[in-house]
């Protein structure tokens, strides 16, 4: 049915056609390049717009409410699903999974999980899970202790972490 000749031609195309891709892909790569990379590795840019400074009034609207304000009209409920990202590595019922179980844990002292392995930046944190601490916790992590094993990026919104928080207080 196919000789070898038909094979050939078929190839030839074939190898033919991502060989143009290929060029083509260099050619524009070379022609839309724009700018030079700094040593960071991130791209210079071509020109900056001077943007200049509004005050302080823009920075503390951007801020929002302070934590205490939020925390009083938390919500448990929502909070419950919230804890749905932190089911991965954190239980309820007593047990270790890849983090400390979290029952009691507003007002237990950090690191304080008999039989757990924490890191060495979590033991040297020190001090107790108050709310204001978990917040502050839970909005950066990595940032807050340097060196934790936790890999979860935080809670950007103050909204998720006060119902996060009260739901962890309303649980024994």
């Amino acid at each position: 049915m196919f000789d070898t000749m038909t094979v050939t031609k078929a190839a030839g195309a074939l190898i033919g056609s991502l060989l143009f891709l290929l060029l083509m892909n260099w050619a524009a790569s070379a022609i839309y390049t724009v700018g030079t990379e700094s040593h960071d590795g991130e791209m210079v840019q071509a020109y900056s717009i001077p943007v200049e400074d509004a005050g302080g009034e823009a920075e503390a609207a951007e801020e929002g409410p302070d934590f205490a304000t939020v925390m009083a009209s938390a919500d448990a409920a929502a909070g419950e699903k919230v804890f749905g990202k932190c089911k991965a590595c954190h239980k309820l019922d007593g047990t270790d999974g890849v983090g400390p179980h979290l029952n009691g844990v507003i007002g237990r002292a950090v690191a304080s999980i008999g039989g757990f392995s924490y890191s060495d930046g979590m033991v040297a944190h020190g001090g107790d899970w108050t709310p204001e601490a978990l917040q502050e916790f839970l909005a950066d992590p990595k940032g807050v202790v340097k060196g934790t094993k936790m890999a979860f990026a935080g809670l950007k919104k103050i909204e998720d972490r006060a119902n996060l928080i009260a739901y962890l207080e309303s649980q024994p």
